[in-house]
């Protein structure tokens, strides 16, 4: 044997045995059970009563943060948020490609999706949905693609903005209609 081949043949036998010596060293982490972004069906939900006059569900032990009007709940990449405003004209179509246009135009790299009006238990509200890029993570900078809902509730001169956003592909279904059908006005 040439000692090309020789030298070759030690590298080889030297990167098998120490790939042997490192297995075992750390066990393998279980997989999560949900993709990233999926609120499990077995999540608790409280209820949120807003001093402004309002209340819904939110998923238990999610962390909160309150800015000005606006109160929102995290939980790993879910995003839930509410902000009171006030409003002088009706919930109606025109509305909606207002608040669309406004969304976008804040929103990462939006891309609209459907406007229209729905009829929940809490009254009748607008919806529209989109997509987005997250914000960067402070710390890697990465962004993920977000799927996003926002309902319209109006009572009065008050307006309601209800945000829900978790990563593109995540079945919040359930849990997202649990929470917008869970809106009421005190």
């Amino acid at each position: 044997m040439n000692r090309r081949a020789a030298i070759l043949s030690s590298l080889a036998l030297c990167l098998v045995s120490t790939s042997k010596a490192f297995a075992g060293t750390e066990v393998p982490v279980t997989p999560e059970v949900s993709p990233p972004g999926d609120i499990p069906d077995t999540q608790v939900f409280i209820t949120y009563k807003s001093p402004a006059g309002f209340s819904f569900k939110v998923p238990e032990g999610w962390a909160r943060k309150d800015a000005g009007d606006t109160t929102s709940f995290q939980g790993k990449y879910d995003i839930v948020a509410v902000t009171l405003d006030q409003i002088s004209q009706p919930l109606d179509m025109k509305f909606a490609r207002q608040a669309l246009d406004t969304v976008m135009q804040k929103s990462r790299a939006g891309t609209a999706g459907k406007a229209f009006l729905v009829r929940l238990p809490g009254g009748d509200a607008l919806k529209i949905s989109y997509t987005e890029n997250s914000e960067p993570n402070a710390v890697t900078g990465k962004q993920i693609r977000m799927e996003s809902e926002r309902f319209y509730f109006a009572k009065n001169d008050k307006l309601v903005s209800l945000y829900l956003s978790a990563p593109l592909g995540s079945d919040n279904v359930d849990q997202w209609k649990l929470m917008s059908s869970s809106f009421r006005w005190n």
